[in-house]
């Protein structure tokens, strides 16, 4: 474990270590208003008189605003830069906070859940490609993991957030006010850094690239071959210059399409943010009350912060393909034993603590594999002329089955009985193992453009 700290010091760790944080607070703007929603909804149910189906859109127009802000920042990563799209991101979603905030009503709520989204759409696609593109590939993989470890320290600040102020007056306006202070830090935060050196060379600054790469790899003995990182990334550019997003249905790149769907789909159908949006109210099921529920809820924060990090020093030693199996097998068993609990009726009265422990273990599951495993393959698989746009198109196919998910689980169960719903997730983690096993290659320790080289060869 101790590998990825000591890679670490063999680079300019200071800097990497500092502009890969700032990028990840896109991250934790995600994480935060993701957890945050699931313990202000008790009180936003009752104080705005919002029913099921409301409650389902509060949580979910978020989702479609994710998804326009995904299609949006593949065109601006490239246009106005990785740095100052996000910079944008971080200004928009001050502005969505506070709209809700102060809203009074529920399509005012409503309204300014969309304009967070367009934020966290664009912060969760900008930040692992910038980290990716700025990071040696020995340590890529920890650095790149930043941005999940600030999703989830996010979730847990939101639940500690939710509990501090469950007892408050305005209580859930506060939970969702708080949320202005990181969206100020990553916008003010983003001017601080530098561009990365491959969309600076895409904009033909080869000067300034080297600069920046200097800089980055400075102290770096393995890696401080600036001039051949700059022969590759023209490589890589000019065997992909023609590279148009229409490219990856067809031909060679279309596998790698596949790949980024296949892993965005399969981390939201096996229903996972069921758990980040509605933890509460699970718990909420077992008999639990509003206070106490959101006091166990923090427990789930914890464990899915302590393994993420697991995630972030084992993902360059252990390898991405080994940890994502593992931990859609841990994440399957545990949904399994969330449908058995709410089958049984014994077990509902005599055995409570099942139920977060199977959260518990699903989280872990979670964290150590799809979780991380997602957002670094979908920056380390694509060819660099393309990687940007294929990306953009992998983000928005995570917000739109996280959309589904989070639209549909409260009807699910009410039609299905929640046993049921959860039954259906089980299955769906079966056959993502399935996939998982027969397509995801395994990219750690390697160049962007290596992996570039490999993937895309012809096939004999």
């Amino acid at each position: 474990m101790t590998s990825f700290f000591h890679e670490l010091r063999q680079t300019n760790s200071g800097v990497l270590l500092r502009i890969s944080a700032i990028a990840a607070i896109g991250g934790l703007l995600f994480g935060y208003d993701t957890g945050v929603i699931s313990g202000a909804l008790l009180y936003i149910k009752d104080d705005l008189h919002a029913g099921t189906q409301a409650q389902q859109w509060i949580v979910s127009t978020l989702l479609l605003g994710a998804i326009l802000g995904a299609v949006l920042s593949g065109y601006l990563a490239d246009r106005i830069s990785r740095k100052y799209t996000k910079v944008i991101s971080g200004i928009v979603y001050v502005i969505g906070a506070l709209g809700c905030a102060f809203a009074v009503n529920v399509p005012m709520l409503i309204g300014f859940r969309f304009v967070l989204g367009l934020s966290v759409g664009t912060a969760s696609f900008v930040a692992p490609l910038y980290i990716s593109e700025v990071s040696p590939p020995r340590i890529r993989g920890g650095l790149v993991s930043f941005n999940q470890l600030a999703i989830t320290s996010g979730i847990l600040l939101s639940y500690l957030v939710n509990f501090a102020f469950k007892d408050a007056a305005n209580n859930w306006r506060w939970m969702l006010g708080v949320a202005v202070i990181p969206g100020a830090a990553l916008a003010i935060g983003m001017l601080t850094v530098p561009h990365t050196p491959r969309w600076l060379m895409e904009q033909h600054r080869e000067d300034d690239a080297r600069g920046v790469l200097q800089k980055l790899r400075e102290g770096d003995g393995k890696d401080s071959d600036v001039d051949g990182e700059i022969d590759e990334i023209k490589d890589a550019a000019k065997s992909e210059r023609s590279s148009k997003l229409g490219d990856l249905f067809h031909g060679r790149l279309r596998p790698l399409l596949w790949i980024g769907l296949g892993l965005a789909i399969f981390q939201q159908f096996v229903g996972i943010n069921t758990v980040i949006y509605y933890a509460p109210t699970i718990l909420a099921d077992t008999g639990l009350t509003k206070s106490a529920s959101i006091t166990q809820t923090v427990f789930v924060g914890v464990t899915n912060v302590v393994f993420t990090v697991v995630a972030v020093l084992l993902l360059d030693r252990v390898g991405r393909r080994k940890l994502l199996l593992t931990g859609t097998v841990g994440l399957t068993i545990a949904l399994a034993v969330l449908g058995v609990y709410f089958t049984s009726r014994t077990l509902q009265q005599q055995a409570g603590w099942l139920a977060l422990v199977a959260l518990l273990v699903y989280i872990a599951s979670f964290a150590i594999g799809l979780g991380p495993v997602f957002w670094l393959m979908i920056s380390e698989i694509y060819p660099t002329g393309v990687r940007s746009k294929a990306m953009s198109v992998a983000t928005v196919a995570n917000w739109a089955a996280n959309f589904v998910v989070a639209v549909t689980f409260l009807s699910l169960g009410q039609a299905i009985t929640r046993q049921g719903t959860f039954f259906l997730y089980t299955g769906i983690g079966v056959v993502a193992f399935l996939f998982f096993l027969s397509r995801v290659p395994e990219t750690s320790n390697r160049s962007l453009e290596d992996i570039q080289q490999e993937l895309t060869a012809p096939r004999s």
